[in-house]
């Protein structure tokens, strides 16, 4: 094991330490809520047709959502993808004429064909209209710009305004996630504006990295997808939408049908591993976010430009790593789809993939295809060559792969 690994490690042992106790009150958290579920082995059964009565899917959302601090629940196997699902909250939100400012820069790029895209049934087909607000310098909320677009709302636009949208996560982007405590803080400023309608919070990469989460500090609606934090590395597809229930009663309606709502929804396959991946989702985040670290400091000390800096604390399992080299970018990649235990003898190759601007590399050697919250890596080919890091079951996983990362650019 290379020495640099080892001076890291201690270096770290009061950050782990931290990321241990907040892995713990998550965990006491999530066993008291499927003890007063009184989650049996009948909700693991699976269910055929239409789904009525189907206790293993009602009882798994209200497990997330009183996981989240939330008033009800949707969790799907039928939602394909974290843009699958935010897609769906917002065209169950929205109808025509309605406006969303975002307030965290441009949204992340899969979901900006859902938003603007022309004749492919977006929201602007469907006269939505969907601005945004960059961030301050610092990237921080633009408070003063957040003001006067929200004024303008009151004053011009007969309060056309109904969802105040918020990505918690990076994306594609060189800036850090949001804390819980900043989404409160924006979110009690934005309603000191008189802003009444949905706050909603793309809550990607963020799920169990804190004590808590954003409808814990007024987000009336969040979002994600069950192969990142929240599934636990259990659940084979799937995402979830939690809040407030006269909003996810709308979203249900979309889900399924408007006449029908969230009645009906059958998985024959059965729940198990949705709900033991939610049991094990705050001990797997407290692995992802030790190899965020670990990985984090040692790329630093080799000179590579990080985000967040090691001097922050990491708000999702997401890392940032500047390369400025083409080369070095793919070989990062490449070592880390040749760390891993599935097709850890491929070598990943720059592709089109649908919904970005640019060739994508993705090293994703997981157990569940696509999975972040395993060990992988990707990001779009272009200067100033960002490889974008999460996940990781183990500790020991990430480590190893940092391990070979070492011997070749190290």
């Amino acid at each position: 094991m290379h020495k640099l690994i080892s001076e890291c490690e201690k270096d770290l042992k009061e950050r782990f330490e931290y990321i241990e106790d907040i892995a713990y009150q998550n965990q006491v958290k999530v066993i008291e809520v499927f003890r007063e579920e009184k989650i049996a082995v009948r909700h693991f059964a699976g269910t055929t047709g239409y789904g009525y009565g189907d206790d293993g899917r009602d009882a798994l959302g209200r497990c997330y959502a009183k996981s989240f601090g939330a008033e009800a629940g949707i969790v799907s196997p039928h939602i394909l993808s974290g843009t699958h699902a935010l897609t769906i909250a917002l065209f169950g939100l929205l109808r025509p004429g309605d406006e969303v400012l975002c307030i965290t820069g441009t949204p992340y790029d899969t979901l900006r064909g859902v938003i603007w895209g022309e004749g492919n049934g977006s929201l602007k087909d469907y006269g939505v209209k969907f601005e945004v607000v960059s961030l301050a310098s610092g990237d921080k909320f633009d408070k003063n710009a957040i003001k006067l677009k929200i004024n303008a709302y009151k004053e011009v636009k007969n309060n056309a305004l109904k969802v105040v949208y918020i990505q918690r996560s990076r994306g594609y982007e060189l800036r850090d996630a949001f804390s819980v405590e900043e989404i409160g803080d924006v979110i009690s400023f934005v309603r000191g504006l008189g802003f009444e309608g949905c706050v909603f919070v793309d809550n990607c990469y963020g799920e169990f990295v804190e004590k808590t989460e954003p409808t814990d500090v007024g987000a009336d609606v969040i979002v994600g997808s069950l192969i990142k934090n929240p599934g636990g590395g259990l659940a084979p597809t799937g995402g979830y939408i939690c809040g407030k229930k006269k909003y996810i009663d709308l979203i249900g309606k979309r889900l399924t049908a408007p006449s029908i709502g969230l009645e009906v929804g059958s998985f024959e396959q059965g729940y198990r591993n949705f709900y033991e991946g939610l049991f094990l989702a705050p001990h797997v985040v407290s692995q992802a976010m030790k190899c965020n670290l670990l990985i984090g400091l040692a790329m630093e000390r080799l000179g590579y430009e990080n985000y967040p800096s090691m001097d922050k604390t990491p708000y999702d399992i997401t890392r940032a790593i500047k390369f400025g080299d083409e080369k070095k970018m793919l070989d990062f990649v490449r070592e880390i789809q040749y760390a891993s235990p599935v097709d850890g003898f491929v070598t990943c190759e720059p592709w089109d993939m649908p919904g970005y601007d640019d060739p994508v590399i993705m090293a994703a050697g997981t157990f569940v295809s696509g999975a972040s919250v395993e060990l992988s890596a990707d990001g779009p080919v272009k200067p100033p060559y960002i490889a974008y890091f999460q996940g990781g079951l183990t500790y020991e996983h990430g480590k190893y792969a940092l391990d070979r990362i070492l011997d070749k650019i190290g």
